[in-house]
């Protein structure tokens, strides 16, 4: 039997907490006053607030997110001067030293919300940070919420206190707390578990008083375990300092700039007392608020930067959600992303980091490789539900082909404590190990910013070769993708999506904010065009708006899952900026056309338009090309309109008869120029189903549906003729919900439109609406940014019953070899399809962490499209654009004038944006090939200079025109850019 039992292991533990509480002795309390706001003010106002007096234990915060300024005064004793002094302040909150000038200095942060309690959590202050004498007298700007935007112990001063640091029994403290972690990734029948176990109790056989004498003597003996090395290893960790910013969650945008100052300020001080230190951060947007809002701070991170012991992560502007995000936008996040990093520090990020993002699009790869960003860090994915995901390293395969070597963390967090315990996880976990000897580790405290602690680094300095473990090494993540770069055509390779089973109530949760979203980004489209057509680009305004939007696509913003005043501050911003948006569009396209009568309309689209418009209640027949636009006059208004009806119990044009029953539910689409009943017998379709949800703003049960939904009863109902359309407009009621629904089919179209006005008052509960198609497959081809991805209707395996709930954008459809049947979507993301059953999710109404989610007034619209043959023999992509976008009319103007810059002549290829380059008055074309097949088209452009370039806009290669036309050859999905000029 070993001479060391449980019982030396018992006082072992009881030591280290003795330990724990004895580095810091308080001497002297001190002197507190606050100036307290609601919102933030700065420095120069610091006394503008309510002033309290205060001792430790009073009450300083009412309301989580108050604000107040704290001044700090004291006087170190003189029989203390030669000590080493700290300051030990806990505002039950977080907060910001500065000096004199109101500078960042250090963060703090409440011990009550460290994901660890350590004494050395950010409440510690050292005496030569903030005075050169022994005289306090400082200002911290504090927050009455913690890391997680809580109220911890109802906003009371916990500690504010002189104390004295004792440097020996702290650093006895982390070689006993690191040998002891590290004895407990061993077997209990290894030599080297026993070996440190004696001399930790051999260790702690020399502390009676805990003095810095006894200290000294008992690190001397431990010496010789943090001495042994590693032999050589198998696997080698990169460790990197991490602090996840998120740019709203659980806390106001307001509060994030604060949080960033914080975790910044305190990784300058880490890094002048630890020379190994080595950090890293994403997002410019979060640098950006930095350099508007401590520009002191700011120019220390450059100087890091350049030092090369501060690196700059993740090419996309914010750390943005990618399901339902645009195309266009995640292009933007990149390349506005890279441009920030490129002109402020002058660095080319070659990585996309999403550590915490819900899933992660087919297309993201494209946009990665065409933007010269090869490398992709995640590790969302091992929250799988249903399966783990079979590798940490490997190459993503996009939608069109386009790899990026991918890496996920094997220790599974972006909030490593870095302990030996790290490093065991890393070597049990790691899928490549064998294959590849190197795994990347993101330490510190992150979701709510603030980032490694001391801690971290002291046990860093003592496991980096610790005999038994892996070596562990501060390093770049760059540095790191350049290694496991080498040897990539080893790897295995995963193709499409990265699906995250987990978190699916994200595509439907603040539906309103994701319908704003969608407008958002459809407005700008419009803009950018409106703007190059006029040769009157405001660019600096269009960046400008872009990065908000952007901003708003973080991934705890655009996927609901922020508290409430995020959204009441978001949509405040939205209608701001879309009326404005529409006036800078309205504006360039005035400038296009004259005075006259009548009406222009213009079309933004890269297909022409036949259609029916309705303009201040007359209708026009309207033909617009692509690209281009058209005038009428009263004289063109259309009066006339046969074919079609509606009764009580039936829609009916040229192309669809379309049948009620009593409740006001289909029970047919008859396909009259096919002869196709495109819905199963006996299976009503848009029956109005509530369905029990008491998930949050992220989840939802996968069995949700088990039980019978209740559905929103029929009220009232009326019919009408409104010019070329048929309406059936009904009431319902559920509860105090009320929902008044236009079920509308217009003359010639075969198309019928679901125009929604809903005043939803319900909670835990789930609105959605379903169609039972006559249509029998085994797969549904949802779209996705560029491009489309096949997803299984059948529940085969475990990889398909995960996908019960999916997300697209404007439309979702399921085909067999002869007939489809496809749900269009102006504002939802959320969909079912199983079997032959297409379900779009179109309210969530959960409580947390928003409270009241989507309660209140919404307007929507889908609608379906029964087709003949596939969704690409259908177009069913071009018809999503219709239903997406409106063409723009203006009063009083007549005659535009004006040269498309570019036409292409087929319909598999889409062209999605039309600007101006962001350096040149070069114009940029980018277009895709929506269906997935190989196509050739001849474009006919305006210039004769065209330039195949980059997502990034760098140039690739030089076209010849030929007669005013080029000829482009697209692979499935492929997304080009032209430069014209």
């Amino acid at each position: 039997m070993p001479y060391q039992t449980q019982r030396h292991v018992y006082r072992i533990n009881k030591t280290m907490e003795k330990l724990k509480n004895a580095y810091y002795k308080e001497i002297e309390k001190l002197e507190v006053t606050a100036y307290k706001t609601a919102e933030p003010v700065p420095f120069e106002k610091r006394t503008s607030g309510e002033k309290i007096e205060l001792r430790e234990e009073d009450k300083w915060g009412t309301n989580i997110f108050d604000c107040a300024w704290f001044h700090f005064k004291g006087k170190v004793p003189e029989k203390n001067i030669n000590d080493d002094i700290v300051l030990l302040i806990d505002i039950n909150g977080e907060g910001l030293v500065v000096d004199e000038n109101g500078n960042a200095v250090i963060g703090l942060t409440t011990g009550t919300s460290a994901y660890e309690y350590e004494p050395a959590a950010k409440r510690v202050v050292p005496l030569n940070l903030i005075s050169k004498n022994n005289n306090i007298d400082i200002w911290v700007d504090g927050g009455c919420n913690d890391l997680f935007g809580r109220l911890c112990e109802e906003g009371k001063l916990k500690q504010a206190a002189i104390a004295i640091r004792y440097p020996e029994l702290r650093g006895l403290y982390y070689d006993m707390q690191v040998l002891y972690y590290a004895m407990n990734e061993l077997s209990k029948d290894s030599p080297h578990y026993h070996a440190i176990l004696n001399t930790l109790n051999q260790a702690q056989n020399e502390l009676y008083d805990y003095t810095e004498e006894e200290a000294k003597k008992a690190r001397a003996i431990l010496k010789k375990e943090l001495d042994k090395k590693g032999g050589t290893p198998s696997l080698k960790l990169s460790a990197i300092g991490h602090a996840h910013i998120d740019l709203a969650w659980l806390w106001p945008i307001r509060e994030t700039i604060r949080k960033g100052a914080r975790t910044f300020s305190t990784v300058m001080r880490l890094m002048e007392k630890y020379p190994d230190y080595k950090f890293g951060a994403s997002q410019p947007q979060l640098f950006l608020w930095i350099k508007e809002y401590y520009p002191a701070l700011y120019e220390q991170i450059k100087e890091r930067i350049a030092e090369k012991r501060f690196e700059i992560q993740g090419a996309m502007w914010v750390e943005a959600d990618t399901n339902i995000s645009g195309g266009e936008a995640l292009v933007r996040q990149v390349m506005y992303g890279k441009k920030y990093y490129k002109d402020e520090f002058g660095i080319d990020v070659k990585n996309v980091w999403l550590p915490d993002v819900f899933g992660y699009s087919g297309a993201l790869p494209q946009i990665m490789a065409k933007s010269d960003v090869p490398y992709f860090m995640t590790q969302k994915l091992s929250w799988n539900h249903q399966n783990p995901f079979p590798y940490h390293t490997f190459n993503w395969q996009g939608i069109d082909g386009s790899k990026v070597l991918t890496t996920m963390l094997p220790e599974e967090t972006y909030n490593s404590p870095a302990t030996p315990e790290t490093i065991r996880r890393c070597e049990k976990n790691y899928r490549e190990k064998g294959l590849i000897e190197d795994a990347l580790v993101l330490f510190g405290i992150g979701n709510g910013g603030g980032g490694p602690a001391s801690h971290h680094l002291e046990r860093l300095d003592r496991i980096k070769n610790l005999a038994d473990f892996s070596p562990i090494e501060q390093r770049f993540a760059s540095d790191y993708f350049e290694i496991i770069n080498k040897n990539k055509e080893n790897y295995r390779t995963w193709i499409g999506e990265l699906y995250f089973e987990c978190h699916r109530g994200t595509y439907t949760t603040q539906a309103k904010n994701k319908m704003y979203n969608r407008k958002a980004e459809n407005a700008l489209r419009e803009l950018e065009y409106a703007c190059v057509l006029a040769n009157d680009y405001p660019r600096e305004t269009i960046e400008k708006y872009w990065k908000e939007v952007l901003l708003y696509q973080f991934h705890d913003i655009l996927p609901g899952s922020s508290i409430k005043r995020v959204y009441d501050e978001t949509t405040q911003r939205y209608e701001t900026i879309l009326e404005e948006i529409k006036s800078l569009t309205k504006s360039r396209y005035e400038k296009l056309a004259q005075n006259g009568e009548g009406y222009t309309l213009f079309n933004s689209l890269s297909f022409a338009r036949n259609e029916y418009i309705n303009i201040h209640g007359d209708w026009y027949k309207v033909n617009l090309p692509a690209l281009g636009s058209a005038s009428v006059t009263t004289a063109d208004i259309e009066t006339e309109f046969n074919d079609i009806y509606v009764n009580t119990s039936t829609i009916e044009n040229e192309a669809l008869c379309v049948n009620f029953n009593e409740e006001g539910n289909i029970v047919s689409i008859y396909d009259k120029i096919n002869k196709k009943e495109t819905i199963e017998k006996g299976k009503p379709a848009n029956r109005l189903a509530v369905y029990y949800d008491d998930g949050d703003a992220w989840d939802f049960d996968i069995y949700y549906d088990e039980q019978e939904p209740r559905y929103f009863e029929l009220t009232s109902q009326k019919t009408y003729i409104d010019g070329p359309t048929a309406i059936m407009e009904q009431e319902y009621s559920f509860n105090n919900s009320k929902l008044t629904q236009k079920i509308i089919l217009t003359k010639d179209s075969n198309i019928l439109v679901f125009d929604t006005d809903v005043d939803w008052q319900e909670t835990h509960k789930m609105l959605r609406s379903s169609f039972n198609a006559e249509v029998y497959t085994t797969d549904a081809t949802c779209n996705i940014q560029f491009g489309n991805i096949k997803r299984p209707t059948c529940r085969n395996t475990t990889w398909d019953i995960a996908k019960y709930e999916i997300s697209a954008h404007k439309w979702i459809d399921i085909s067999d070899s002869e007939y489809g049947f496809a749900l269009l979507s102006e504002s939802k993301y959320g969909f079912k399809a199983i079997d032959n059953i297409l379900d779009i999710n179109l309210l969530r109404s959960t409580t947390y962490p928003g409270e009241n989610a989507d309660k209140g007034h919404h307007k929507f619209k889908y609608a379906v499209y029964p087709h003949i043959g596939n969704e690409h023999q259908a177009k069913v992509a071009k018809a999503g654009y219709f239903f997406n976008f409106e063409p723009i009319v203006l009063q009083g103007k007549t005659n535009a004038k004006y040269e498309a810059p570019i036409i292409v002549n087929s319909d598999n290829v889409i062209i999605e944006t039309i600007k101006k380059a962001e350096d040149s008055d070069a114009i940029i074309i980018r277009m895709y090939e929506a269906y997935g097949v190989k196509t050739t088209v001849s474009a006919k452009v305006a210039c004769e200079n065209v330039t195949l370039c980059n997502l990034v806009e760098r140039d690739l290669e030089k076209l010849t025109a030929i007669n005013g036309e080029i000829s482009l050859d697209f692979t499935p999905y492929e997304i080009k850019t032209l430069k014209l000029q």
